[in-house]
């Protein structure tokens, strides 16, 4: 076990089931570039500086992690963000939508500029035409996907599994864009299995998934808790983190890997995997996302999310 790792003991659901639970806390790798962010900017941000691009460009909603941990790493190695917003509603109210956003704040303290656009200019955001005029607009920056899925991001993901994390059986990780599932499908050994938790409604992230590998045999898209959808909770969900972060002293955030291991332990509850088997769930990070979950469930009158 690395320092990296929390091995889930003492819990009666897994003593029961003749399980084994170890989380791989990607989560602490950086204060700010957390998880899976920093594995998909790794490569990305090594890319840009040898090409001398000054300026990274990407794309995320209000709330991003992918556009906190940008802003970061942007600032931390000398390169000029900029962060196509989705909802142009947000620069009419500017001053209002900061004061009520804690990502958006937070990028802009690490010197994020924003462009805020509307809902269907964004869907254009994989357009060649609309790529070039934001190559254009901002003058020539290195252009990063929604979500940091690219062919560098999935080499990045492809390091989170070590060396030392062969002796486990199945590996879990959350999916919201499928480039960390990708990155770990490629680099599973031969015994083991993925067990992909999307974060969205419906199955397409199959494709997404796909298209980044050569096997369907060894891994599997699990669609039962996204709880509404992406960015959807409900009470069940906060009452498990909060009970969960009492328990094991892991944060969780609700959009990605509390609906994880809210699947994990009802799996397990299930008796969905054999006695002995070994689980090791990757914590891909988001943490920075709760406390603008926070101010909604506060707002509702509702339990906010300990962390």
């Amino acid at each position: 076990m690395t320092f990296t790792d929390s091995n889930i003991t003492n819990d009666t659901l897994i003593t029961r089931n003749e399980v084994q639970l170890c989380i791989k806390r990607e989560d602490v790798l950086h204060p700010h570039i957390s998880g899976n962010k920093y594995r998909k900017l790794k490569y990305n941000i090594n890319f840009a500086k040898t090409e001398n691009y000054t300026k990274l460009l990407t794309f995320g909603g209000a709330f991003s992690n992918h556009i906190a941990a940008t802003a970061a790493a942007g600032k931390e190695v000398g390169l000029q963000t900029i962060g196509v917003i989705r909802g142009e509603e947000l620069a009419q109210h500017e001053a209002t939508s900061f004061e009520r956003n804690p990502t958006l704040q937070f990028a802009q303290q690490y010197g994020m500029q924003f462009q805020f656009v509307s809902r269907s200019d964004y869907r254009k955001k994989e357009e060649p035409d609309y790529i070039k005029t934001l190559q254009t607009q901002h003058q020539n920056p290195y252009i990063i996907p929604e979500g940091g899925t690219n062919k560098l991001a999935i080499k990045g993901c492809q390091e989170i599994l070590k060396d030392e994390d062969s002796h486990f059986d199945i590996i879990c990780c959350a999916a919201g864009t499928g480039g960390t599932a990708a990155g770990i499908i490629n680099s599973l050994a031969t015994h083991q299995k993925l067990l992909t938790f999307s974060a969205l409604k419906g199955d397409f992230l199959k494709n997404a998934i796909q298209q980044w590998v050569t096997t369907t045999s060894n891994w599997e898209l699990i669609t039962d808790y996204h709880f509404g959808g992406y960015a959807k909770y409900n009470t069940a969900l906060i009452a498990f983190i909060n009970t969960f972060v009492k328990t094991y002293k892991i944060p969780l955030d609700p959009i990605y890997t509390g609906k994880m291991m809210y699947g994990i332990f009802d799996l397990i509850d299930q008796g969905y995997f054999p006695p002995k088997t070994r689980i090791l769930a990757i914590h891909t990070g988001g943490i920075q996302g709760i406390a603008g979950i926070n101010q909604k469930l506060q707002q509702k009158g509702l339990k906010i999310i300990d962390y």
